[in-house]
């Protein structure tokens, strides 16, 4: 009789944690990307990081900044798609703006988590470069999980 007691109380606590998973579940944040106004630099940096999640690199690539040597629509997806830029299994938070005239460096915090189930991810605080073209902020800069290293670079010039 005392472990069908026990027995019971066990099957009992079994289903409550059932059930609350199922209410957690069903009642969590729904956290999809969204766009959000882009009269900001932190709006701007918000919808680029968005757009590459979404892999749409064509919106991604309109935030760009216009200037000397900026990659091609090809060039700037390219390593979207080897793989050399895979901004996939981190989160990232976009902090607040300084602004410098007619620049504004803002705080991206980039969280990664852990390959083990005993320890925690890491979190690191990186800025993007945004400049101001033609009334509108352009980004110059983003951290290199979103960022590759020759956009923007002078390519040499071959003497014969």
């Amino acid at each position: 009789m005392k472990q069908d007691r026990f027995l019971l109380g066990i099957l009992i606590g079994i289903g409550a944690l059932v059930i609350l998973a199922l209410a957690l579940f069903f009642v969590r944040k729904d956290e999809t990307l969204s766009y959000v106004a882009e009269d900001t630099p932190e709006g701007v940096v918000h919808n680029y990081v968005v757009a590459v999640f979404e892999r749409d690199y064509e919106k991604a690539y309109g935030y760009l900044a216009e200037k000397k040597d900026k990659p091609t629509l090809e060039q700037f997806r390219e390593p979207f798609l080897q793989n050399y830029i895979n901004p996939d299994n981190m989160g990232v938070d976009i902090g607040e703006a300084e602004f410098n005239h007619d620049e504004a460096y803002v705080t991206v915090y980039i969280q990664y988590g852990s390959s083990d189930p005993f320890s925690s991810g890491y979190r690191n605080e990186e800025r993007a470069v945004l400049v101001q073209q033609d009334g509108a902020w352009k980004i110059e800069q983003m951290p290199s999980n979103f960022w590759y290293w020759d956009w923007y670079q002078t390519t040499p010039k071959l003497v014969p």
